[in-house]
């Protein structure tokens, strides 16, 4: 379930009957049962596949990071790539912002979500909404200069171009970056808008960065994150 394969094509790959997983199914399966650099390597090599090359944004989760997710129990955390794309989220996390599992790639990613739309929890003020836009092109601007051949980001940059004449705006205007808005507001749909700090930390030798959301002790929002760490990801309106 955590990796995103079912039990047969699991089965199928243990029993040696599905001979040529994708790349996508390895990293999957690396992440979920958190092996190291070497040991995520040593996977390829006996799928008979080449490892993602030093080229692509780094992607794999290793284990210190794993376990940092699964000690914030009582913290929102998102990880995100160079692309801004939803790696994986703690249990919190996924109950703040949404089970985005169960969306299409591509609406996973938090750039394309802000430029062509899509399900989305966040609530943002004008001001808000033009200094994330251009943060994150101005990322998405030097991630590109840093791996000129990664296909999802290079995917995404073209996509963007066709879908979004704002993008395309910042995209040819090269601005220099800049950071966005250091809190976020959240619409959950039992709770009502939650307004949360957020602070980006990168993790060493990776492209990965947490998004750590948090509140002040005492605060109306601490006591709305008590709520939603009881609710998860439970519905309870029609």
């Amino acid at each position: 379930m955590l990796a995103g394969l079912s039990v047969e094509y699991l089965a199928r790959l243990e029993q040696g009957h599905a001979t040529r997983p994708s790349s996508a199914v390895l990293l999957s399966l690396a992440r979920v049962l958190r092996l190291s650099d070497q040991e995520r390597a040593h996977l390829f090599r006996a799928a008979d596949q080449a490892e993602p090359a030093r080229g692509s944004v780094r992607r794999h989760i290793g284990p210190s990071v794993q376990r940092i997710l699964d000690r914030l129990t009582d913290t929102p955390v998102t990880v995100v790539d160079a692309s801004w794309q939803c790696i994986t989220s703690n249990a919190l996390g996924y109950a703040l912002t949404g089970d985005t599992t169960t969306l299409p790639l591509r609406d996973q990613n938090l750039a394309w979500t802000l430029f062509a739309g899509g399900p989305s929890r966040y609530v943002r003020n004008e001001e808000e909404e033009r200094l994330a836009r251009r943060e994150v092109v101005a990322d998405l601007r030097e991630a590109r200069s840093r791996y000129p051949k990664d296909r999802t980001l290079g995917g995404l940059i073209t996509d963007l171009l066709k879908v979004s004449a704002d993008f395309t705006t910042l995209w040819e205007q090269r601005l220099p970056p800049q950071s966005g808005p250091c809190s976020r507001t959240f619409l959950h749909p039992e709770i009502g808008p939650i307004t949360l700090d957020s602070d980006i930390l990168t993790v060493r030798d990776s492209d990965l960065r947490l998004i750590v959301y948090t509140a002040a002790p005492g605060s109306e929002a601490a006591a709305q994150l008590d709520l939603l760490a009881t609710i998860g990801l439970q519905r309870f309106s029609g």
